[in-house]
């Protein structure tokens, strides 16, 4: 990929904006933001974009409050580069962004009580798919540059496990936005950013060294209802499998959920090859409070009368 003398000239000068400028421009002008047989609809608003220091500290925490296995930054570029993490550069950086849900999807899932609305479903399968052309895009234009990149994601290392707990991947996006300062989990287990909860996260870990963005929670649930002391619990009403409890979300419980429905996938995809299960019902992101805003940001300054200060898997 070839950029114009002055993008390069941006970069330099800019590197944070750069990239997420890009990142921006490619939402709005990819066509794999849009469904093309639903009139072009715009699966995903503008996106949000943040950084992390590719060794904050917090990712090695993830090891203990994840698994072991999980991945560190500098541990999955090297992988992807088949070199130590030692022989990485000494500074790393991730770009981690967050994919906000569009008006219209959000509001026709609202209506569901089972089952995902046809349109969250569609953005939902189709919305992913763009996420990797997007995580793709990424790593293609930072690698042309002369940069080490990797979307952990993409690699052939990527996996899904469970332990004794639940499931669990070896490269969480949410954490990674977290991370990033993007926002703070619910108890559905969603990250609630300032756009909300109904949205993707996508992240590239890169040796372009970007400035790090805050994390300006006082707590890994600051944004939650819930865990302020808030009479809320719609997304435990809003659960069909009933995976969402007081005391957090039962991801087995979840995805055994989606298979069990997995044979309206065909009719919900309008006949689209599937992998025969929902990839995500999405009811606990909408007809909530959450849904896209961060609801926390109007109790400012009043009594918080709960609080966890754990981050969980």
């Amino acid at each position: 990929m070839r950029l114009t003398a002055k993008a390069k000239e941006r970069l330099q000068s800019d590197p944070a904006r750069f990239v997420g400028q890009i990142i921006k421009d490619f939402a709005r002008t990819s066509p794999a933001n849009r469904l093309s047989f639903l009139g072009d609809y715009v699966m995903w608003d503008e996106p949000v974009v943040r950084f992390a220091d590719g060794d904050d500290p917090i990712f090695a925490e993830y090891k203990r409050i994840i698994a072991p296995d999980h991945l560190p930054p500098r541990e999955a570029l090297a992988i992807a580069y088949q070199k130590g993490p030692q022989e990485m550069p000494a500074r790393l950086s991730v770009i981690s962004w967050i994919l906000p849900a569009a008006e219209e999807a959000r509001k026709s899932n609202r209506e569901e009580t089972r089952v995902p609305s046809r349109l969250w479903s569609h953005s939902r399968w189709y919305g992913e798919k763009f996420n990797d052309a997007l995580r793709a895009y990424v790593v293609e234009l930072l690698t042309g540059l002369g940069y080490l990149a990797v979307a952990p994601v993409l690699q052939p290392f990527f996996k899904i496990s469970a332990n004794e707990k639940e499931l669990y991947s070896n490269w969480s996006e949410r954490h990674i936005a977290y991370a990033a300062g993007h926002g703070t989990f619910s108890l559905s287990d969603g990250l609630i950013t300032e756009h909300g909860v109904a949205h993707r996260c996508g992240s590239v870990v890169t040796s372009l060294v970007l400035p790090a963005s805050p994390r300006t929670a006082n707590s890994p649930y600051s944004n939650c209802l819930f865990y302020l002391g808030i009479e809320c619990r719609a997304c435990i009403k809003r659960c069909p499998a009933g995976a969402i409890t007081e005391k957090g979300h039962d991801k087995n419980k979840c995805s055994q959920y989606l298979r069990d429905i997995g044979y309206l996938a065909q009719t919900l995809k309008d006949g689209y090859d599937n992998e025969r299960s929902v990839a995500g019902c999405g009811l606990c992101q909408t007809k909530v409070p959450c849904e896209f805003q961060n609801p926390a940001a109007r109790l400012k300054g009043k009594t918080r009368r709960k609080e966890t200060g754990a981050i969980e898997g």
